[in-house]
């Protein structure tokens, strides 16, 4: 549960280093405040400027495609619910779909200016942004009251559902390639599915953004702690997108602007109030990250892990880093929220993973056999 945390422990670093990550410089005239050691004492003390106060909100639709609530009837295996998500359809049929997964207390607006960078730089692709149950989506147990129950089993079968949903509600013949991009809990639910092969063989891949168990499991004695002390409420959406910048939450105004709103409800005096009780979920912070690093290395298909600083790999990750397991890519500047922080970074890493292992782009050479029939000398 790491995704409003602040502490992290820092992994002790093996006595035989790792090749050396991919990281990215701080781009020109970024203020690095150090994210990567950043702690919840930091809360507040950033005020931005007046260039830097957000704008009113933005609305989905500028990132995304289609707004869909899809029903899923209560069954033998499952329950009765309904989720919310946000698409872009892929513009082919062999195109990939990109399945974004948003953290603890987040929702599927955090990957919004992140969705829109991935299209500009690969126009096929379909996005697929999903919300958990408690997050924006609701299931409901036999007895018909709300089911919260957000153990990474249950939240995994949710994801493989709403993919085989959308497909149903789209009319496509076949579910397409899936790739899998997960931030902080949603990280831990791709590799969950990944781990368990819910998607059978239309995984390609999967990203985990900014979480290894490790660190997280060090920042949940933190947490109930950190909840206590941020905003209970507040007056109005744009003094919450506010609060978000000026704690450095967040680091982007604009992704702010796209991200925060959904993470309210309005009361009915008008203040508005935290969608997600984080603290109720206290009794998941464990279930969600334990053995999370093992699953992500013992998974199929391609890994990708985005870290916003190199402190947060533990042990395992070291090792599986020298054995070439997985890419590694680091956004030193960013903060937790690494995809609303750097979306176009993020996007341009992204697609280049997708592009790297899509085998059905690869041109092989022709066979002799068929050069020799069109006449041609080998």
């Amino acid at each position: 549960m790491s995704d409003l945390a602040k502490t992290f422990a820092k992994a002790k670093l093996s006595s035989m280093p790792p090749p050396e990550p991919l990281i990215e410089e701080p781009a020109e005239g970024y203020e690095d405040d150090s994210s990567s050691a950043s702690s919840m004492s930091s809360t507040g003390t950033v005020i931005p400027t007046s260039t830097q106060r957000p704008a009113p909100v933005i609305h989905w639709s500028d990132y995304f495609a289609q707004e869909f609530y899809l029903e899923r009837p209560a069954s033998a295996t499952s329950s009765h619910a309904k989720f919310h998500v946000y698409l872009t359809p892929p513009a082919t049929p062999k195109a990939n779909l990109l399945v974004l997964h948003h953290g603890a207390g987040s929702s599927a607006l955090s990957f919004a200016l992140f969705a829109k960078e991935v299209r500009r730089l690969m126009p096929d692709i379909g996005i697929l942004a999903v919300e958990a149950r408690d997050h924006g989506s609701v299931a409901w147990n036999d007895s018909g009251q709300v089911d919260n129950d957000l153990s990474v089993n249950m939240l995994g079968q949710d994801l493989v559902d709403m993919i085989h949903l959308t497909k149903s509600k789209m009319g496509w013949a076949d579910t397409p390639t899936v790739v899998l991009i997960g931030h902080s809990l949603g990280g831990a639910v791709v590799t969950h599915v990944a781990n368990e092969e819910l998607l059978s063989n239309k995984l390609l891949g999967y990203a985990v953004l900014d979480v290894v168990e490790g660190s997280a499991m060090e920042a949940l004695k933190h947490m109930q702690s950190y909840l206590a002390a941020r905003p209970k409420t507040f007056a109005s959406l744009p003094s919450a997108i506010e609060w978000h910048i000026r704690s450095r939450t967040l680091r982007n105004p604009q992704s702010a602007r796209a991200s925060v709103p959904s993470l309210l409800l309005q009361t009915p005096e008008g203040k508005w109030k935290w969608r997600t009780e984080l603290g109720s979920t206290e009794a998941y912070w464990e279930n969600w990250f334990s053995g999370m690093s093992a699953k992500f290395l013992g998974g199929k298909g391609a890994k990708l892990l985005i870290l916003a600083g190199t402190d947060r790999l533990d042990k395992e990750l070291m090792i599986g880093q020298m054995q070439g397991k997985f890419q590694l890519q680091v956004f030193p500047t960013a903060g937790h929220f690494l995809q609303e922080d750097l979306p176009q970074k993020t996007a341009e890493v992204v697609v280049e993973f997708v592009k790297r292992n899509d085998r059905s782009t690869l041109v092989l050479p022709s066979k002799v056999s068929d050069l020799i029939a069109q006449g041609q000398k080998v």
